[in-house]
């Protein structure tokens, strides 16, 4: 099953169409939130019941709007 997710990314250029991503995960107390290594991107959080199960994903798409630059990225999580 794969999983897209949307992270900001802060400038441009970091990140590109096909560009193979990992990510690390980090922990708040209500919520995990992912980070595309190194450093070039965040998610937003996501609750405990919405975790991640994969680190390695491609990025589909970069986008720029009036908020700033998107990256959205696909990961293959097998359950």
């Amino acid at each position: 099953m794969a999983r897209e997710m949307t992270f900001k990314m802060e400038r441009p250029g970091l990140l590109h169409e096909g560009d193979e991503v990992t990510v690390t995960e980090g922990v708040l107390p209500s919520n995990y939130y992912y980070t595309i290594d190194p450093s070039l991107a965040m998610s937003g959080n996501f609750p405990f019941r919405d975790r991640m199960l994969a680190r390695k994903g491609v990025v589909t798409k970069v986008e720029e709007n009036a908020r700033g630059f998107y990256v959205t990225a696909v990961f293959e999580e097998n359950t």
